[in-house]
């Protein structure tokens, strides 16, 4: 992602080199020597700081930059670096100034000083997915507080269950109390695949800690047990540790505790726990009495289940009805569109079942954003006659951006005679997030704002 902080201005015409090219060579230093007028090209004194950027024209200090064996050697002008950061201006012009002609910096991955020396030079901010953590650290070690704010913006935009730990523990790291609030809203909303993913065997065992001990995870206790054998046997691997299980257990230490195992159903904790052989025969013992004993033993292991997350309902009718007319399903699709104002995470959707008693549904859900689909399962369930919505599940909840509409299906299979909403409102203010709701052309069964199926909206916030 690229984006200009102020618009660029056309250079001049010129017969000869244009300004874009002499961008272009600066990029890749190649430091080709500008025509004997090349101010002229630039009408703006940005433009013609830009040219300077990574180029040996005029330059009065040069920058190893890397870790040994990866290093590149960076030209740079003193009085433009002081002008965009403190710590250069100290650096250079302060009372323990250096002059010194190179600096050496192993700390800083070069393409991630480039980016931070292009915002100096041109006022771009240039990031990517592959160096934007690079670079905010370059930020944050300069002090360029702007550029580590559209660093933050970025991982923000792109935060997702598959880098949220990562983040979370760079989040800490930089003390970016904003960007770590939004991991951990990931994270506790989909916890599974947050836990699953392969970015949180690379997360520090500070950080590791913080998320066993979570009490808002919305995971199944023996994913979170399986996670953290995952890490262990990564962990391992970076001590050059054998991979046994005294090894495992040994790099878990006391976080092992943190996992409540006591609260697994009992087929995971006998299938899965109890053989794996990180537990003591002792442990394993306790647990089992713990179980079935009236009188149960003392564990170090938190017995308390985790709070999980409660799912909020947005109901976007204001009445139901049944008539000779009733809705009926002969595989054809219900559907709505909706968009929310602010991040959700959607868990499933609450169906309207059988006006004339108890009846059993086959649910095939869908969620999609412009004909892409993020999420669907194919569940079953079972109404009592009322007029009460009935919830159905994705097997993960679905990460929902603001301001962007969505597509809500289902298709279903069951008794034809069924409750309808009335009355429905185009937007429902639900806690503090608004969602809007429009009729989708995938809805061939009816369904669309004003009536139909899907009353609900289940969602994590």
């Amino acid at each position: 992602m690229a984006a200009d902080i102020f618009p660029r201005k056309k250079p001049a015409p010129s017969s000869s080199t244009t300004a874009q090219q002499y961008h272009q060579q600066n990029l890749s230093n190649n430091n080709l020597i500008p025509a004997p007028n090349w101010q002229g090209l630039y009408p703006t004194i940005r433009e013609r700081n830009a040219v300077m950027f990574n180029n040996d024209l005029m330059a009065d200090v040069h920058f190893v930059v890397g870790p040994p064996g990866g290093t590149q050697r960076l030209p740079g002008h003193k009085y433009v670096l002081a002008v965009g950061s403190s710590v250069f201006h100290a650096m250079f012009y302060g009372e323990l100034a250096e002059d010194k002609d190179e600096i050496r910096i192993p700390d800083v991955e070069p393409a991630a000083f480039l980016a931070m020396l292009k915002y100096i030079y041109c006022d771009e901010i240039d990031l990517a997915a592959d160096t934007v953590l690079a670079t905010l650290y370059a930020a944050k070690k300069y002090i360029v507080p702007h550029l580590a704010r559209a660093c933050v913006n970025f991982l923000e935009t792109s935060l997702s269950a598959k880098n949220a730990c990562v983040l979370l523990s760079q989040s800490c790291l930089f003390e970016e109390p904003d960007l770590t609030q939004r991991c951990w809203e990931v994270i506790d909303a989909q916890a599974e695949l947050a836990l699953k993913s392969e970015g949180f065997c690379d997360i520090d065992f500070q950080t590791l800690e913080s998320i066993l001990r979570r009490e808002t995870l919305n995971a199944k206790e023996i994913v979170v047990f399986e996670a953290a054998l995952n890490w262990a046997e990564v962990e391992c691997q970076r001590q050059d540790l054998a991979l046994s299980i005294e090894n495992k257990r040994k790099v878990l230490g006391k976080a092992l505790y943190l996992i409540r195992i006591p609260t697994m159903a009992l087929d995971d904790f006998a299938n899965g726990a109890a053989q794996s052989g990180v537990l003591t025969l002792n442990e394993t013992n306790d647990i089992f009495l713990w179980y079935t004993a009236a009188k149960k033993p003392e564990l170090q292991f938190v017995s308390k289940a985790r709070k999980g997350l409660v799912p909020q309902r947005c109901h976007r009718f204001q009445s139901c009805a049944y008539r000779s007319n009733q809705w009926r399903y002969r595989g054809r699709c219900d559907s709505i569109q909706f968009a929310v104002d602010k991040r959700v995470f959607i868990a499933g959707f609450g169906l309207y079942g059988s006006s004339c008693g108890s009846a059993e549904y086959s649910a095939k859900i869908e969620l999609k954003r412009q004909g892409v689909v993020l999420g669907q399962n194919l569940s079953k369930y079972f109404s009592d006659g009322s007029s009460n919505t009935f919830p159905v599940w994705f097997e993960y909840p679905v990460q929902i951006e603001p301001d962007t509409f969505y597509t809500a299906s289902v298709i279903l299979d069951g008794n034809e005679l069924s409750y309808f909403g009335q009355e429905g409102m185009t937007e429902v203010q639900c806690g503090k997030v608004t969602v809007q709701f429009q009729c989708s052309s995938d809805s061939t069964n009816g369904t669309g704002v004003q009536g139909g199926q899907i009353p609900e909206l289940i969602f994590y916030a």
